[in-house]
């Protein structure tokens, strides 16, 4: 099983300690970075600004809902720039609007999933996506060069 570099896009901090509490009861190793704003993921990608040597990351998980750039917006960016549009995007996130859901696969996000409102169902849900996108499937390799 592969180490992957996770992206967490996601501006409500006790859904990133949750987030994160997931992971690590899972005992996966991950490299997980996280921004709290759409402009901040963007930058992030680009390797622009504060984020010049991050690593691009294999699988992302983002909220809808975002501050400056919202996800939809990001989402829409992601699958626009070639070297970017391999990388799996769950939409993660409180909306379960029938118009967000149908917005998100349009855009080609990977999966979209509502967050659930009690902790150990949100616990549970963040453990199922790392059993899938860590164990189960697998994730494309790619020339960081091109």
């Amino acid at each position: 099983m592969n180490n992957i570099h996770i992206l967490l896009v996601e501006d409500n901090e006790g859904d990133i300690v949750l987030t994160l509490e997931a992971f690590e009861e899972a005992k996966i190793i991950n490299d997980i970075s996280i921004v709290r704003n759409g402009e901040l993921a963007i930058d992030f990608l680009l390797q622009k600004g504060q984020f010049v040597d991050a690593k691009i990351p294999d699988l992302i998980l983002m909220d809808i809902n975002l501050p400056r750039i919202n996800g939809q917006e990001v989402l829409q960016f992601i699958k626009s720039e070639k070297r970017l549009r391999h990388i799996p995007v769950v939409m993660l996130t409180t909306s379960s609007s029938p118009k967000d859901i149908l917005t998100a696969y349009q855009n080609y996000a990977s999966c979209f999933i509502t967050k659930p409102v009690d902790v150990e169902d949100f616990l549970n849900v963040i453990s199922e996506i790392e059993n899938f996108w860590v164990k189960i499937i697998k994730l494309p390799t790619v020339d960081k060069s091109e």
